[in-house]
C-alpha cells in the first residue's frame, strides 16, 4: 500500500507551486507577455523572466503534464521536503534551469514550463531514496538519467511536442538535471563539514 506523506508540512510546497501555475495560467496570455523566459527582454533586464518562466505553460495540456509530474513527485518522494526545503529546492532548481539555459542554448529564445525544475525534484527525490538505503532510488535515478541522455542523442517524443503545442525544451530537462547534481553535491560537502 502506498503511503503517501499527507501531513500538512508536505503537502503545502506542492500546493503554493500548483496554485501559482494555475491562477498564472488563468491570466494567459498577459501572464506570459509578461513572465516568459524571453532571451530579448532578460537582456533588457527583466531578470525575473529567469524565474517566473518556470511557472508559465503553452496550454492546458502542458499544464495538466507538469501538474501530474508535481503530484507523482510528491507521491514518490514528498516526504523528504517539508514546505520550505521544497519551495527552496524548487526555486533553486528553477534558477538552475533557467540560467543554464540563458547561459548556454542561445538558440533556445522563449521557454514556459516546469518540466526542467521537475527532472531535477525527481533526481533530488531518488538522492534522498538511496541516502536511505532505497534500492529504488538508484534505478530511479539511472532511469531518469538514461531519458534525459537519450533526448540528448535523439530528441523528444513528437506526441509531446504535438500535445503540448511547442518544440519539448530537452535542454531544460539536461540543465534541471545538471542543478540536482549540484545541489547533492553542495549537500554531500556539507554534510562532510559536519
Amino acid at each position: 500500500m502506498l503511503n503517501l506523506p499527507l501531513s500538512r508540512p508536505f503537502i503545502i510546497g506542492p500546493i503554493i507551486l500548483l496554485t501559482l501555475c494555475w491562477s498564472l495560467f488563468l491570466f494567459e496570455p498577459i501572464s506570459s507577455e509578461w513572465l516568459a523566459f524571453d532571451r530579448d527582454l532578460i537582456v533588457q533586464q527583466q531578470f525575473w523572466r529567469l524565474f517566473s518562466g518556470n511557472l508559465l505553460h503553452t496550454n492546458l495540456n502542458h499544464l495538466l503534464l507538469n501538474s501530474a509530474g508535481v503530484l507523482l513527485l510528491w507521491a514518490l518522494h514528498g516526504q523528504y521536503f517539508k514546505t520550505k526545503q521544497y519551495l527552496l529546492f524548487m526555486t533553486l532548481l528553477c534558477l538552475g534551469t533557467t540560467l543554464s539555459i540563458y547561459g548556454f542554448a542561445p538558440q533556445l529564445r522563449w521557454y514556459v514550463g516546469l518540466s526542467g525544475a521537475l527532472h531535477g525534484l525527481f533526481i533530488l527525490g531518488a538522492y534522498f531514496d538511496i541516502k536511505h538505503g532505497l534500492l529504488s532510488g538508484w534505478l530511479l535515478l539511472i532511469g531518469v538519467l538514461v531519458k534525459v541522455a537519450h533526448e540528448q542523442f535523439y530528441g523528444a517524443s513528437d506526441d509531446i511536442a504535438e500535445l503540448i503545442g511547442a518544440n519539448v525544451a530537452i535542454d531544460a530537462h539536461l540543465y534541471g538535471s545538471l542543478s540536482a547534481l549540484v545541489i547533492i553535491l553542495l549537500l554531500y560537502l556539507k554534510n562532510i563539514k559536519r
